[in-house]
């Protein structure tokens, strides 16, 4: 008879230094060992919370202070989480207080409009933003390029960055948001850009780098590749599929 109690270790297990991913588990008789069983389980409720989550907007207000730019905090069509998980076109849109805000101000024209959205991982904003934007607006600074008010969207999709950047007047949009949790990452940011942002735009037109967070793609090398898609896209005056990340020989180890 077979013991099945004797813990077998994985002929894969040296894989595991290269990914997080839940590879290489080894087994207990037929099944899974009970430690990774309750480690999936508590990866299932980091990103059920990260999901239900919310901006800590006391905290960002105040650390945003530093990158000296006007703030404005709107909404989305959705007035709560299960309108925004129900309703995905809802929150691509914004309510009409929103917008009205922005009609509000001077017909300026900006270069960058920077969006920030919660999206499926408010934490991924709580936890990022702030060193991320750290390293960003000088940089944005330093090129000359001009900034929008900074916008901070509260149930938020990807495509309401091109309603904002259309009513701010901007030649392109940079939404950060929070990615869709996985089981080893709750709190992975994405960065989007759109040259030329209108409503009703497609995802053909934006470039996405994702996975921001120290344990994925670290913030210097994220703003790296970002300053060079701004760059190419503002210079080229596109985005999207036609735009190509040429960077190469970038170290995230």
């Amino acid at each position: 008879m077979p013991d099945n109690n004797h813990l077998s270790k994985d002929p894969w297990v040296s894989l595991r230094s290269y990914t997080d991913a839940r590879i290489a588990l080894g087994r207990t008789g037929v099944s899974i060992p009970l430690k990774e069983n309750l480690e999936f389980r508590l990866a299932h409720a980091y990103a059920r919370d990260a999901v239900y989550g919310s901006l800590e907007l006391k905290n960002l207000f105040d650390g945003l202070q530093s990158c000296k730019l006007p703030i404005l905090h709107l909404q989305s069509q959705c007035n709560n989480r299960s309108e925004y998980l129900q309703r995905p076109d809802w929150g691509r849109k914004l309510n009409d207080a929103s917008k009205g805000i922005i009609q509000s101000m001077s017909s300026q024209t900006y270069d960058v409009a920077i969006v920030v959205a919660d999206g499926l991982s408010a934490v991924a904003i709580n936890e990022h933003l702030l060193p991320f934007l750290e390293l960003l607006i000088p940089l944005l600074n330093k090129n000359n390029y001009s900034i929008a008010p900074l916008s901070i969207v509260q149930q938020a999709r990807v495509a309401i960055a091109d309603e904002i950047g259309s009513l701010l007047n901007a030649r392109l949009t940079l939404i950060l948001i929070g990615e869709r949790p996985g089981l080893t990452s709750p709190n992975s940011m994405g960065a989007y850009i759109t040259y030329n942002p209108q409503i009703g735009l497609t995802d053909e037109r934006r470039n996405c780098i994702s996975n921001i967070r120290p344990e994925g793609l670290r913030y210097e090398i994220a703003v790296e590749k970002i300053m060079y898609l701004i760059k190419q896209s503002i210079n080229l005056k596109l985005s999207g599929v036609t735009l190509k990340d040429n960077t190469i020989g970038i170290d995230n180890g």
